[in-house]
């Protein structure tokens, strides 16, 4: 959903007012429900714009909720509009039976210089390569290396190198905030955008180095932290499954339990993503390995080596 400040032009009941209120009482719109909510607004002054301001917004959201589906009609969506793309990456492609899935969010997590870059560069230039739509990439590190993405194009020159060059658009991006504005922006342009440049595939490299800043403090400021952690999950979801895209982001580890490296970014981002794979690398043998965390379909613990190109 469009940040508050925005929906007050069509939405007279949001105004300063009410987005100050929002402000203060964030804790309670993500913990209580309406009526809780116009109980706090009559002991605020202008009680009755409020609790209009608090429909409203409520309507709003509930309004952005596709239909329910039926099993039959989940199997035939996944069976008739939903494809797979290739990473270009031996291993995870056959792991997941073709690649990443169009309408979901996938998720690879790996320590430092465990190849999740690489795997990015190489997906980005693969689906580029044969021409399935374009690729939105947001960079959060300067890892983004378009002599990288040559590479994996071998020896391609001249108009074909330019055009999988130009079907890669590339967006640095260093704080959550505008993360969300490049995709409110996507969303826009995704309404009316038809034909093969369309973005078929968004990746985020990496999703912790956006996510991580915001997560700390202490009382509101971790409600706030965490909810925006939740809506960045949302919308990236949202994205995937009504326009068909595939997104693949990517998370660092941190220490667990025993020593045992876990994924970064604790419990509530965990149900977040609808496929979870753990990347590492063999220096000595110059080999990676992928297994599978989380997958709606397969085994945890289905796992795949192969050779990183470049």
């Amino acid at each position: 959903m469009a940040p508050l400040k925005s929906l007050e032009q069509d939405h007279r009941d949001i105004d300063s007012h009410f987005q100050s209120f929002c402000a203060l009482f964030v804790e309670d719109f993500l913990l209580n429900d309406h009526y809780v909510l116009a109980a706090m607004a009559e002991r605020q002054p202008e009680s009755e714009r409020l609790k209009q301001g608090i429909t409203e917004l409520l309507s709003i959201i509930d309004g952005q909720h596709k239909p329910l589906l039926n099993g039959m009609e989940l199997l035939a969506d996944a069976l008739h509009n939903k494809r797979v793309l290739s990473t270009g990456c031996d291993g995870i492609d056959l792991l997941l039976g073709g690649g990443l899935r169009e309408g979901q969010l996938t998720e690879l997590v790996g320590p430092s210089s465990s190849g999740k870059t690489q795997v990015c560069l190489q997906a980005a230039s693969n689906v580029a390569k044969k021409h399935m739509g374009s690729v939105l990439y947001l960079d959060t590190s300067n890892s983004f290396s378009p002599q990288r993405i040559a590479c994996f194009l071998d020896l391609a020159k001249g108009r074909f190198l330019q055009n999988v060059m130009n079907s890669i658009l590339c967006q640095s991006v260093y704080d959550i905030f505008t993360m969300f504005g490049v995709l409110h922006q996507l969303e826009s342009s995704m309404r009316s955008q038809r034909g093969p440049q369309m973005v078929r595939l968004i990746i985020i490299d990496s999703i912790s180095s956006l996510i991580t800043p915001i997560l700390g403090g202490s009382g509101s400021h971790v409600i706030a932290g965490h909810a925006l952690m939740v809506s960045a999950g949302y919308l990236l979801k949202k994205l995937a499954y009504e326009y068909n895209l595939a997104v693949l982001v990517t998370n660092h580890t941190v220490g667990g339990e025993g020593g045992v490296p876990k994924p970064a970014l604790g419990e509530t981002w965990k149900s977040i993503s609808h496929v979870r794979l753990l990347l590492s690398h063999d220096r000595e043998n110059n080999t990676s390995s992928v297994s599978i965390i989380k997958h709606p379909s397969l085994a945890s613990g289905m796992a795949s080596s192969f050779v990183i190109c470049g």
